[in-house]
C-alpha cells in the first residue's frame, strides 16, 4: 500500500487512535472510584436491613436460599469495572464501597472489609479474563457472579458454613450466583447505562458507548 493510499484512507486513519487503549490510571479514574464507592456504600448500608432481613426470611424457607439477597452487595466491584476499565477498579470500588458500609455501622463489622475484598477480588478476575477489552451484558453478568463466587468462597471460612452440609453449600452457591448475576451484573449494567445518558461518564469509553 502506498503512503498517500494509508494516509488518505478513513479507516487508516483512525485505526492506530482506536487501538490505542491505555490501563493506566488517571486522576479522574481515582475521583470516580471514590463517588461509585461511597454512593455504593450508601445503597449498601440500606441494604444491610432490607437484604439481611430478606436473607433470613429465605433461609428459613431453606436453608442457602438466602442467597438470593446477596447479589446488591455485590453491585460496587461489577460498576467498577464496567465504568473505570482498568486493572484493580473493580477490587477498588467494592472495597471502598464496604469500608463505607462498616463505619456506618455495618453488622458485621470489620468482616464487611474482608467481604469486600474477596467480592471485588471475584469480579476483577472476569474482567481480567477478557484482558479488559469486553465490558457488555454477558461479561457484566459474568463479574457477578464471580464476585458471588468470591463471597460464597470467604464465607466458607469466616463463618460456620464449611460445617455446613454439602447441600447447603451447594443451595448457596447456587443462589448466590443466581443472585450475583441479576442484582449485580444485570441491574449494574443497567446503571452504568443509564449514567451514561446523563453525560456523567463522557470521560470515560462507557460513557461515549451508550450516551444517546
Amino acid at each position: 500500500m502506498s503512503q498517500k493510499n494509508a494516509g488518505g484512507s478513513p479507516a487508516a486513519a483512525t485505526s492506530p487512535v482506536q487501538s490505542k487503549r491505555s490501563l493506566q490510571w488517571r486522576p479522574i479514574d481515582i475521583v470516580i472510584v471514590a463517588i461509585l464507592g461511597v454512593a455504593t456504600g450508601f445503597i449498601f448500608v440500606v441494604w444491610n436491613n432490607i437484604g439481611y432481613a430478606w436473607f433470613t426470611a429465605m433461609d428459613n424457607l431453606t436453608p442457602g436460599l438466602g442467597g438470593l439477597a446477596v447479589g446488591i452487595w455485590l453491585l460496587g466491584g461489577v460498576l467498577g469495572g464496567l465504568i473505570i476499565r482498568k486493572p484493580g477498579a473493580a477490587i477498588f470500588v467494592e472495597v471502598f464501597a464496604a469500608s463505607v458500609s462498616a463505619a456506618l455501622g455495618s453488622q458485621w463489622g470489620p468482616e464487611t472489609l474482608y467481604s469486600g475484598l474477596a467480592q471485588g477480588l471475584g469480579a476483577e478476575l472476569i474482567f481480567l479474563l477478557f484482558a479488559y477489552r469486553k465490558f457488555n451484558l454477558l461479561v457484566a453478568i459474568l463479574s457477578g457472579i464471580g464476585a458471588g463466587v468470591g463471597a460464597w468462597t470467604l464465607e466458607l471460612f469466616l463463618s460456620p458454613n464449611l460445617a455446613k452440609s454439602l447441600e447447603f453449600n451447594i443451595i448457596y452457591l447456587v443462589c448466590v450466583a443466581i443472585s450475583g448475576a441479576i442484582l449485580a451484573g444485570i441491574v449494574g449494567f443497567s446503571l452504568m447505562k443509564s449514567l451514561a445518558k446523563t453525560g456523567a461518564l463522557d470521560r470515560f469509553p462507557a460513557g461515549r458507548e451508550h450516551r444517546v
